[in-house]
């Protein structure tokens, strides 16, 4: 069973690709195009933070994960360099374990 999983995986990740490859040039030079591809791959591991940052399975769990993502976004819209804005949203998350973990 597991492994006819990773063969229809692997079979479909090669037919993405392949997909990829059959777009017509003149659909890529599209200016919306352009801008979707741009724009899709923020927006994607945004919705995937998000969801790792406040769910825990089928619950939503407002917890220390929650705390530096919104260090990491005052961060950013503060204009902070990528690692200071990784390295604040980590600090604060493993600070906040560490001092509810002796409470």
């Amino acid at each position: 069973m597991l492994w006819s999983a990773v063969v229809v995986g692997a079979l479909g990740c090669y037919l993405l690709k392949l997909g990829g490859l059959s777009v017509p040039e003149r659909v890529l030079q599209d200016k919306r195009v352009q801008k979707i591809a741009a724009l899709l791959p923020v927006a994607l591991l945004t919705a995937l933070m998000v969801t790792q940052s406040i769910a825990d399975g089928q619950r939503l769990v407002l917890d220390e994960r929650a705390a530096g993502l919104s260090v990491a976004l005052i961060a950013l819209m503060l204009r902070a360099p990528f690692l200071v804005v990784v390295t604040l949203a980590a600090a604060t998350t493993a600070g906040l374990r560490l001092v509810l973990s002796h409470t």
